[in-house]
């Protein structure tokens, strides 16, 4: 079931590097703009995403060469991930920024999550664009959980973290339903779950990489479908 449509924003006064151009390999193509939400819209649409250069610094705009992504129809569940499944309870757009902060606990390594990026998806998510998935134990603490921006037909995944055994893989699995429910088996290969680079944790639910350059092409097709959580 399709939420209520994102509210239009404004274009972004900024011309963002345009990925294409850049050298292949080259996953860093430019700073500086801002993060007003027409500018983090435009730059999804175009093959880019924000992360900070450093602490506090500058925002970067980075475009990964090779580009992971999850296929919808592709995903890896195991009979054991799906009994772990069963001792949670899932929920979607309950507790974004609780989420958010959860995947900017500054403990974690490699973290990049500052407040200007918090408060930037926040007010994206007040606008119907971000979307969060949640994750919670018999108790009903939070244990774990994942956030993105769903564009048309791509969902680009920030960040995910868990507080219990396989907990964010069941955050991604009821991602990937919630993206594919109604949607035509034929129609699946046309949208794209963006999880920007690979890792061992990614690859083992069968995320694959994809040149650059195949995957804007993906992407200019993605952009044009409807959404399917807002």
């Amino acid at each position: 079931m399709t939420g209520p449509a994102p509210q239009p924003v404004p274009p972004s006064r900024w011309k963002l590097p345009d990925p294409a151009a850049e050298p292949d390999g080259e996953d860093f193509v430019g700073v500086g703009a801002d993060l007003e939400p027409g500018t983090i819209v435009d730059a999804y649409r175009h093959g880019l995403f924000p992360m900070p250069v450093d602490e506090g610094g500058e925002i970067g705009w980075w475009s990964p060469d090779p580009r992971c992504v999850l296929p919808l129809d592709g995903l890896r569940v195991s009979k054991s991930l799906r009994r772990s499944a069963r001792r949670f309870t899932v929920t979607v757009d309950t507790a974004f920024d609780a989420v958010v902060e959860a995947c900017a606990d500054p403990s974690r390594e490699r973290g990049w999550i500052d407040q200007q990026i918090q408060t930037a998806y926040g007010q994206l998510h007040r606008l119907g664009w971000t979307h969060s998935v949640e994750v919670w134990d018999e108790q009903g603490e939070l244990v774990g959980g994942l956030y993105g921006i769903e564009v048309g037909g791509l969902f680009a995944g920030e960040s995910m973290f868990h507080r219990r055994s396989d907990a964010s893989k069941v955050a991604l699995m009821t991602l990937v339903d919630r993206l594919s429910a109604g949607v035509a088996p034929a129609d699946l290969g046309r949208r794209l779950l963006d999880v920007q680079w690979t890792s061992s944790h990614l690859a083992s639910l069968g995320a694959v990489e994809m040149p650059r350059q195949q995957y804007l092409r993906r992407l200019a097709v993605a952009v044009t479908l409807p959404p399917v959580l807002g």
